[in-house]
């Protein structure tokens, strides 16, 4: 008689996140590059293209979730689109992604302004349609994943407060440790940031006034944030100096408290 004992699966202590705006994948090679030389076991992404129609397609025309996936290694995959077009024959879709190593147990996905837009004209004017991720992991991490409400000024205005308000009200259901990241579109001081006090945002903490690469934008701006709760003990934090998107990357470790 052969007796079998069930093993629970075993992950690290220590996890490593990044979060990037991967900018619609345009810096092609760089970031390719970037996710092979290095390992995470989660990585929060906004401005991703995906398609279930057209992937040989689009994946000739930008990083796409295809060659994320392959160059990062990862094996559990979460996206979330915010808006669907046509191209060639079928369609692709941009919004937001979650790769991870360890397996999602729950994965939800709400939007705090808008709608999801079908059949989205490019030449139109793409509108604050945003969705927040939420993904369970089965080491009992929650990660939620946002791109936020953006406005010229970083500071935001009062529309940038209602969507903050509401992706807030969704974040304090989960219970258990928690990190959030996202390109928020707003920095630190921003009003909006005000309903987001019951974490600690890393970015802040750390002093870091520019997220953005200066491909695109002059100036500094520090809008891309990992937040962390109070279940949740960080041991590093930086911000990545390789040019992969208009924005650079941020990188933290940290482990779940007992």
């Amino acid at each position: 008689m052969v007796l079998r004992v069930a093993v629970a699966p075993c992950y690290n202590v220590i996890m490593k996140i990044l979060q990037l705006n991967v900018w619609m994948g345009k810096v092609e090679g760089n970031l390719e590059r970037f996710l092979q030389d290095n390992s995470f076991d989660i990585i929060c992404m906004q401005e991703v293209m995906h398609s279930d129609t057209c992937k040989e397609h689009l994946s000739r025309l930008c990083v796409d979730t295809s060659r994320l996936v392959k160059a990062s290694g990862m094996p559990y995959m979460f996206f979330s689109p915010n808006w669907r077009s046509k191209l060639a024959d079928g369609n692709f879709e941009l919004g937001n992604l979650i790769l991870s190593r360890i397996p999602f147990t729950e994965t939800t996905s709400e939007f705090v302004n808008g709608k999801f837009i079908d059949n989205m004209v490019l030449t139109n004017t793409v509108g604050n349609n945003l969705n927040i991720q939420i993904a369970k992991l089965e080491n009992g991490l929650t990660v939620v994943n946002h791109h936020g409400f953006w406005r010229p000024s970083p500071i935001g205005d009062k529309g940038t407060v209602k969507a903050f308000k509401k992706a807030a009200s969704i974040v304090k259901k989960v219970k258990g440790p928690l990190v959030m990241c996202g390109d928020l579109n707003v920095i630190h001081d921003s009003p909006a940031m005000r309903s987001f006090d019951f974490l600690t945002d890393l970015t802040y903490e750390n002093h870091i006034d520019n997220t953005l690469s200066g491909i695109k934008y002059n100036g500094k701006v520090a809008c891309d944030h990992i937040l962390v709760n109070d279940k949740i003990s960080v041991s590093d934090f930086k911000i990545r100096p390789e040019i992969i998107s208009d924005h650079l990357a941020l990188e933290s470790t940290f482990a779940l408290r007992p």
